[in-house]
């Protein structure tokens, strides 16, 4: 069995698979080309989104693919959707980081530590107004595992928890009350802070445009490290622009790298990071550790633990 890692991935990693399954043969590359030439001999795939070439797909003896990323958007292609290939990604090792990332930037907004950054560059010594956390509703778009980590933080801050979730059920722990799709407007009229946390689907694109804003309170602030396409980009800057909404922290954008003409770039109530995140010094260790689990049951021919159902898109 080969197994083709198409990333920049440590020795240590490389060696962990390699010590852990040691009748694969595992070959690591992120140079395109060699990506190209190795790929006809793999069996199984480890890339990220980005490195991913649809040809790698085209390979006879390709039977899955796994993708260091949560989000799976650009894998869903024929050979995958027909099921000849299978499909595992990254999920639920991201919650941490990116939690942590989503607090910063409802702290930056609460506590004005954006528009202090500005005085600063100017040594201008101006207070601003100032608000808390706790007893704000937190209205999350997406319960997967990064959402549920998302509340748990809520929680920790005093912070009232609403949740959209695909299929509701019961709320879990730290979250006050999970709604369908359907509920989503509730949620959107109620939010103080608004995560967006779903993946990329046809039923998620432009989930957010411009009657969604539209619905949110003036002194809200939106917060989307999902995939920029789930909010309609020109439609945000302009909410953002009139005052519809308080601000915006974003970490992901339609097109990748953010255009310099953007005009998201010169809003002063836009908090831009560029789709950094999941970035963690932990973050390849973890990811190789649940690849491992993946193969172990792939190989006893048991259910993989972040298996993607093509169909629903993650």
């Amino acid at each position: 069995m080969k197994i083709l890692i198409n990333a920049k991935m440590d020795h240590e990693n490389v060696v962990k698979i390699q010590s852990g399954f040691p009748a694969a043969e595992v070959v690591q590359t992120d140079n395109p080309q060699k990506a190209g030439e190795l790929a006809s001999e793999a069996e199984i795939l480890i890339t990220w989104w980005s490195n991913f070439q649809p040809v790698f797909l085209d390979s006879p003896r390709l039977r899955w693919v796994h993708t260091l990323s949560a989000g799976v958007d650009g894998f869903l292609l024929p050979p995958i959707m027909e099921g000849r290939v299978l499909l595992t990604n990254s999920r639920g090792i991201h919650g941490i980081p990116i939690s942590e990332h989503t607090f910063a930037m409802m702290l930056a907004f609460s506590r004005g530590l954006n528009q202090y950054g500005r005085h600063q560059a100017l040594s201008k010594w101006q207070r601003v107004k100032l608000t808390e956390l706790r007893a704000k509703t937190l209205g999350i778009v997406g319960l997967g595992s990064i959402g549920r980590e998302i509340a748990r933080l809520g929680t920790a801050f005093g912070m009232r928890v609403l949740a959209v979730k695909r299929n509701p059920g019961p709320p879990p722990e730290d979250v006050n009350r999970v709604v369908g799709l359907e509920g989503l407007e509730m949620v959107l009229r109620e939010s103080d802070y608004l995560v967006i946390a779903v993946p990329l689907t046809a039923e998620t694109r432009c989930l957010i445009g411009a009657r969604e804003l539209e619905l949110m309170k003036t002194t809200a602030i939106l917060i989307n490290i999902a995939r920029g396409e789930v909010v309609d980009e020109s439609e945000l800057a302009a909410a953002l622009k009139q005052g519809l909404i308080a601000g915006a922290g974003l970490d992901v954008f339609e097109t990748e790298p953010l255009s310099p003409d953007s005009p998201l770039w010169k809003l002063d109530n836009c908090i831009i990071t560029p789709h950094c995140a999941a970035l963690s010094p932990q973050y390849m260790s973890r990811a190789t550790d649940l690849f491992c689990r993946n193969l172990d049951a792939f190989l006893k021919g048991e259910p993989m633990p972040t298996i993607v159902d093509p169909q629903r898109g993650y």
